[in-house]
């Protein structure tokens, strides 16, 4: 308000390099506050005074102009589209082959800030020329450049595949999946993370990530320290799993079901998802790829998260995965119905409370149950089910006893000593309908005084 910003404007160009530095300094603080500061830096066209004489100046110059453009061109994609008009990618460019590494960790995070808005911004990052210089910057010794440059890899890959193809065919998947084992925690965030935004997109993008080695590697970071390690490491296996059984596979051989188990069951919290997301991938694929997770003990671990997260969509996700596991045949259901699962789901399923993720939490129990109970044989674990189900869960529950009872005569007298076939009793069907056939089947097994 006091018109600094005109002030500071004819400073860029003052005779001493000092003064232009730290008037560059005081500008890009101005706007690091608020898009409103960075607005009237643009309006007071202050960019291309900044960047007119870039090349020549000395280091600390470089790192304050960076600075002041990272700090326009964070706030919104249109302030970033301003920071690209004046031709600052050009410049940022030129900066990352600078000789001082601070000059290319200025650069590629300025760059990072503008890519990260939305692919036409990446894509001009891009047209630039700046992969094959990203590249070899984490090539570099200095760790803090190495971090840098991996999140702006992350940041333009996220969005498209084409993008994501631009940074692997400038060769990144090699070098990246090599820091992997580096001791640096902040580093190995920012290499998982690149991995999975280029991993994400396809089969083929996928297919390159796994084929770079990074396989029993990256299972390593799934033990690691530091929860963010180990969230990136999740969420890069979970999007290698997700797109094919054969990658899936792939991960279950080199013994990637048992590390993520391991994973979920030593951690709380969202540090879960990924991994409990990456189990119901896995399983949703095939019947064998179920059984892996079921003989590699991942259902209690699942079972625990539906009881121990307090988050309703940690708690839908859960109930997914479960589902995924139990669906395929009546082996699959037992094992998840041995767990002593199904009268949580239902009770998830009945739960009122209301939340924003309710609905989500509610429909994936329905559906979870739903799955679950078309192949579950398992009476005992269908038995309290009877005396709380809704109508429209009570129907696949009735289909299982009338499946199973005419063949089973432990099973039959379980059933009358337990209130079973009283329950049945009370339910109202539609004469003819599908469901009154199931109840009629049940009472066929039992004589008619026992019924009456």
């Amino acid at each position: 308000n006091s018109g600094v910003m005109s002030l500071l404007r004819p400073l860029l160009l003052d005779v001493v390099p000092t003064i232009q530095q730290t008037a560059a300094l005081a500008l890009g603080r101005l706007a690091n506050c608020n898009d409103d500061l960075a607005e009237a830096i643009v309006k007071e066209n202050i960019l291309p005074q900044l960047l007119c004489s870039l090349p020549e100046q000395n280091r600390f110059y470089k790192k304050a102009a960076a600075f002041v453009l990272r700090a326009v061109g964070k706030h919104s994609p249109q302030l970033a589209q301003e920071v690209v008009q004046c031709g600052a990618l050009e410049m940022l460019v030129i900066c990352l082959e600078d000789f001082d590494p601070g000059v290319k960790e200025a650069a590629c995070w300025t760059l990072g800030c503008i890519a990260r808005h939305n692919s036409e911004l990446s894509q001009a990052v891009v047209d630039a020329g700046a992969i094959p210089l990203l590249v070899l910057c984490i090539q570099e010794p200095e760790i803090a450049l190495k971090r840098i440059a991996a999140a702006t890899l992350s940041d333009i890959s996220k969005h498209s595949p084409e993008l994501a193809q631009t940074v692997v065919d400038a060769g990144a998947i090699a070098h990246l999946a090599q820091l992997i084992l580096n001791p640096d925690a902040k580093l190995k965030r920012q290499v998982l993370s690149a991995l999975c935004q280029i991993g994400k997109h396809s089969v083929d993008l996928a297919v390159l990530v796994a084929e770079a080695e990074i396989f029993p590697v990256v299972l390593t970071c799934l033990k690691d320290s530091d929860e963010y390690v180990k969230k990136n490491g999740a969420t890069l296996i979970r999007e290698i799993a997700k797109h094919s059984p054969e990658l899936s596979a792939l991960i279950v051989s080199a013994g990637g079901v048992a590390a993520m188990i391991d994973c979920i069951g030593s951690c709380r919290g969202s540090v879960r998802l990924p991994g409990i997301m990456m189990l119901g991938y896995v399983a949703a694929h095939s019947e064998n790829l179920a059984m892996a997770v079921i003989v590699s003990k991942g259902i209690p671990p699942l079972c625990a998260c539906l009881l121990e997260e307090h988050e309703d969509h940690m708690k839908a996700a859960a109930a997914w995965a479960l589902e995924q596991v139990g669906k395929h045949t009546a082996e699959h259901a037992r094992a998840v119905a041995l767990a002593n699962v199904l009268p949580t789901l239902l009770a998830m399923y009945m739960d009122t409370s209301s939340s924003a993720d309710l609905q989500l939490k509610a429909s994936t129990a329905k559906k979870a149950l739903k799955g679950i109970l078309q192949k579950c044989t398992h009476l005992p674990a269908l038995e309290p089910l009877l005396h709380d189900a809704p109508p429209n869960i009570m129907k696949y529950i009735i289909e299982q006893f009338s499946k199973v009872l005419p063949h089973d005569s432990k099973a039959r007298r379980l059933f009358v000593t337990s209130g079973g076939l009283k329950k049945v009793q009370e339910i109202k069907a539609e004469p003819g309908s599908l469901l009154q056939e199931y109840i009629n089947a049940i009472n066929n097994c039992f004589p008619e005084e026992i019924v009456r």
